[in-house]
């Protein structure tokens, strides 16, 4: 059965498209004509090393010689990068759309899980500009006031560069916004010192920006956002983008928040803390 879970069901012969403990008991009535319990088949899967995550995409249209051919590429950028002095920033865009985000809820037994929505507009969303340093953990952010265009991608390349003294090696995906006459005109720019690097097509696990905007939750009409340094900054969700709190850790947040009933949990290396809904300036540690 290990064997079997580890690929699709239809390679065993089951018309399912993943496998769940029905697929399992299934499985295991169609061979050994025993049924078993929804317990049983999931006791099952963790005896033999299973666990249950949340799947991330896998782009089939990715080129897997593109990808390789990147890596080692990437592998001599940063030889160049260690004997110029030069700094390596992944950039990417990041949009925050103000509908709710749909994730695990704790309710009563035979309840629903409802979460109220506005329907708001595809176009009310908040969106940015990032560029993490891998070497260094430096991080550059822009808001941005529309839509991402050749326009608004020189501007961010104007600031990282403003900020930063050293020859830059920008690294970013083939978006529209990363391309056009005002990017082509910026780096004609004299004693630039900046050199782009796309990324292979439909490769976004290849970007560490991506996980820049992990740290941040939608609970009803607050917004959790956490930083590399250790802070949890609490906002008023909506276009105002009031700050309602500022609360220090005592590392760097670890993993995204997480909501359970009305209390926040935040995870660091070291601790586990709770945010309760009515002490936003308060973070206990969970024992």
């Amino acid at each position: 059965m290990k064997a079997a879970v580890q690929g699709a069901p239809r390679d065993v012969g089951i018309d399912r498209a993943d496998w769940n403990w029905k697929v399992v008991r299934q499985f295991i009535r169609d061979r050994f004509q025993v049924t078993l319990g929804r317990s049983s088949c999931v006791n099952y899967l963790h005896r033999l090393g299973f666990v249950l995550k949340r799947p991330k995409k896998r782009l089939l249209k990715a080129n897997p010689e593109r990808r390789a051919t990147f890596v080692r590429e990437y592998a001599l950028l940063r030889a160049t990068a260690a004997e110029t002095g030069a700094k390596i920033f992944f950039v990417d865009e990041a949009h925050f759309y103000a509908d709710v985000d749909l994730r695990g809820k704790w309710v009563l037994k035979g309840e629903p899980a409802l979460v109220g929505s506005t329907s708001p507009r595809y176009g009310e969303k908040a969106s940015y500009y990032s560029a993490v340093c891998l070497e260094t953990g430096e991080v550059e952010a822009m808001e941005l006031d529309g839509n991402s265009c050749a326009e608004t991608s020189v501007a961010f390349l104007q600031q990282v560069r403003t900020n930063h003294a050293e020859p830059l090696i920008i690294i970013w995906d083939n978006g529209p916004a990363h391309g056009g006459d005002a990017i082509r005109a910026y780096l004609a720019t004299p004693d630039l010192h900046l050199r782009l690097v796309r990324l292979p097509a439909y490769s976004p696990d290849f970007n560490p920006d991506e996980a820049i905007w992990g740290c941040l939750l939608l609970a009803g009409d607050r917004l959790y956002v956490g930083n590399i340094e250790g802070t949890m900054t609490v906002l008023r969700a909506g276009r105002q983008k009031e700050v309602l709190a500022q609360i220090e850790m005592d590392a760097p947040l670890y993993s995204r928040p997480a909501q359970v009933g009305d209390a926040l949990y935040l995870a660091t290396a070291n601790r586990l803390y709770f945010i309760a809904a009515k002490g936003l300036n308060r973070v206990s540690r969970a024992e």
